[in-house]
């Protein structure tokens, strides 16, 4: 893997899940559009997020080794920092525990191409019924067959008969 440069937010005031959720659609992104996409979202781990971005990208025009419209987001991990203990009193002299955890950060960009389709959606399989019946056109299907369905067998048990009443009208 390509080396890259590496820049670190520590302490981050927000849960690491809550910060992955962001991070992990930022992975192989451009860094012009990872940009943009933080700026409109709404969570509050995105302000961390693109000060590190920006800080990132600062670190790489001071050593002017690499072109900036070519930088990609490789690798960013969220890792666990230290957890604030806190206390909520409640009633009767008891206290509840608040664990308030913080967040570590790191992001590399290295030059390269954008990762298309990350996401690529996979179509799911037909089922021979559904497959058997757009085979047929509107044609070959006789009158008899519209008119008729099919019965289905009805449970006896006091679940469904629950569920099969029918509302009173007035």
């Amino acid at each position: 893997m390509k080396k890259g440069k590496t820049a670190q937010l520590k302490y981050l005031d927000v849960a690491p899940r809550k910060v992955r959720l962001v991070a992990n659609t930022l992975r192989g992104m451009s860094v012009n559009e990872a940009q943009a996409r933080l700026m409109l979202r709404p969570q509050r781990s995105t302000q961390g997020l693109l000060k590190l971005l920006r800080s990132a990208i600062a670190n790489v025009k001071d050593k002017g080794q690499m072109d900036i419209s070519s930088l990609v987001i490789s690798e960013i991990y969220v890792d666990e920092g230290p957890i604030l203990k806190r206390i909520m009193p409640r009633a009767q002299g008891r206290a509840t525990p608040i664990h308030k955890v913080l967040s570590h950060v790191s992001i590399t960009l290295t030059p390269g191409s954008v990762v298309s389709n990350r996401f690529e959606i996979i179509p799911k399989k037909k089922d021979k019924k559904v497959a058997k019946q757009s085979k047929k056109t509107i044609k070959q299907v006789s009158k008899e067959d519209v008119g008729k369905e099919k019965a289905k067998p009805q449970k006896s048990s006091a679940i469904t008969k629950l569920f099969n009443r029918k509302s009173i009208e007035k």
